[in-house]
């Protein structure tokens, strides 16, 4: 069943999504050759405690860290390691999120350590981008399939591929919730969106081809063939005058 919130629902959305879009902009900016992925993880406990809410990654399904931190090839559920050390030219995928008050956020988001080549950061650029078509096409009356629709043509008419394997999703008392938001489909198909749907929206993109495998730690999923892979992500709430994007850092004032 999904989950439309009321107006006071959303005030609490917003709050977790603020510390969640935090703690992901305090890993981004920890970012340097040398940090290990432990190191990051930590940075997101850190804030996200600091501002009063609990890692909801953290003990999900088992997962040991406060963020998913996926290098390179990796795609997501990266295990936070100290013996992951981030190097010059790296891209380093962060997907973490925040629960307070009992509503969560989620967002993740793909940083450069340093200066990377020109594929990587076309790579980038083209999944932030295609976020954000994603979140352009959620408005109400239309249906999940054109969220999914947009990022697709996006990604693909800039010659990359997008995972086929994982998907966004609604998000709100639980972390994950209905409906499924894939990245890839048809307009027009799916649940018709409606004021007060949250959703995260969160194409994951490969530089080659789409398809996926998971390691033998059982959580990080790599690319099948080596090629690198990026993440963006963000909560968003449907409303009357178009979608809002809920994972906004900003400081209380």
């Amino acid at each position: 069943m999904i989950s439309v919130k009321t107006a006071h629902e959303l005030e609490q959305m917003r709050v977790a999504c603020r510390i969640s879009a935090l703690a992901l902009k305090a890993a981004g900016e920890a970012i340097e050759a040398g940090i290990t992925t432990a190191d990051i993880d930590k940075i997101v406990y850190d804030t996200i405690i600091r501002h009063g809410a609990k890692p909801n990654f953290k003990g999900l399904y088992g997962f040991p860290g406060s963020a998913c931190i996926s290098v390179n090839d990796q795609v997501i559920h990266g295990i936070p390691s100290k013996k992951v050390v981030i190097r010059p030219g790296d891209i380093v995928s962060v997907d973490t999120g925040a629960v307070i008050g009992g509503f969560h956020g989620d967002n993740a988001a793909t940083f450069a350590c340093g200066k990377v080549d020109s594929e990587a950061q076309r790579l980038m650029d083209v999944t932030r981008e295609s976020l954000y078509k994603g979140i352009a096409a959620a408005v109400v009356g239309s249906r999940v399939g054109d969220i999914s629709a947009a990022v697709q043509a996006w990604v693909e008419q800039n010659g990359f591929s997008v995972v086929r394997s994982f998907v966004g999703h609604g998000v709100g008392k639980k972390l994950h919730e209905e409906p499924e938001v894939p990245n890839f489909g048809t307009a027009g198909r799916g649940p018709r969106l409606v004021g007060g749907m949250t959703l995260a929206i969160e194409p994951m993109v490969n530089q080659k081809g789409y398809g996926v495998k998971t390691l033998s730690d059982e959580w990080t999923v790599v690319t099948a063939d080596g090629g690198l892979s990026a993440h963006f992500e963000h909560t968003i709430a449907i409303t009357a005058n178009g979608p809002e994007i809920l994972t906004v850092a900003k400081e209380e004032a």
